[in-house]
């Protein structure tokens, strides 16, 4: 089964799916900052073994988890970036085991928002980022790079970071399971599973997306909404992909989905 971190004591289940793929433990912020108000598992999605990492393996690893750790209980699932993919794939799978479904900096479904997407990192892109993101392609240690380029990259994706917090856990990045995680995802677009598996999820649904997040929120929203109707669209100001690092958005985002977990 899955290893996971627990955050409070009280309250709904809520399920924090991280992002990458491959960077477990990068949603602790998040998962904390929830922790308050509920009680919030936070599952380090499985590392690249011996049989490549699809996303049913990972949709089914969350369904036991669930069942061992939450019987009899629908969750809320909470994904961000990725995770935001997985727990839409989960939803489909599985819907009776979702509650609601909150998508944070949502991943793209489509080639032409992946397109979008990366004309804005190119835009954004500096001198001194490229030359960096080059001399780890020397690194010895795959995982190290994956994990490192995260940070490095990171000036791209965010508006107005508030300082790390001195007692986050590390991140170990999994270079293997994200390339291997992220083709099953596009074989799965190109053959037209996703989004049209969406259709099956009739839980509340919400989609809280930074107006600086590199990844193209109306457009992603768009491509969900013929398929899940019941789609609502947040966008927060002065945010960028991690809405709970940021100075401006922090607590107006966790006020929002507080209050929409909630209500869910």
């Amino acid at each position: 089964m899955l290893s996971f971190r627990t955050h409070g004591t009280h309250g709904t289940p809520v399920v924090v799916l991280h992002g990458g793929p491959g960077a477990p433990g990068s949603a602790w912020g998040l998962a904390r900052g929830l922790g308050t108000s509920f009680r919030v598992l936070e599952p380090f999605q499985r590392r690249a073994d011996h049989r490549p990492l699809t996303v049913a393996r990972h949709v089914e690893d969350l369904r036991a988890l669930i069942d061992a750790e939450l019987p009899g209980e629908r969750p809320a699932i909470v994904g961000h970036s990725w995770g935001a993919m997985l727990a839409l794939a989960f939803g489909a799978a599985h819907p009776e085991h979702a509650r609601a479904i909150a998508l944070v900096g949502c991943g793209t479904f489509d080639p032409v928002a992946r397109s979008a997407l990366m004309g804005t990192i190119d835009r954004r892109m500096t001198a001194a980022i490229a030359a960096g993101l080059a001399a780890m392609q020397l690194c010895a240690d795959p995982d190290d790079a994956l994990t490192d380029s995260g940070a490095l990259i990171a000036p791209l994706y965010t508006w107005d970071p508030l300082p790390p917090v001195p007692d986050a856990p590390a991140i170990r990045g999994d270079h293997r399971g994200h390339g291997e995680s992220w083709r099953d995802m596009i074989r799965c677009q190109e053959q037209g599973l996703y989004p049209a598996a969406f259709t099956a999820i009739r839980c509340p649904l919400l989609m809280l997306h930074g107006r600086f997040d590199p990844h193209p929120g109306p457009m992603i929203r768009d491509s969900l909404l013929p398929h899940l109707p019941q789609l609502e669209y947040r966008e927060l100001g002065g945010c960028g992909h991690d809405p709970w690092r940021e100075r401006r958005a922090r607590e107006p985002f966790f006020g929002e989905l507080r209050a929409w977990l909630t209500r869910a």
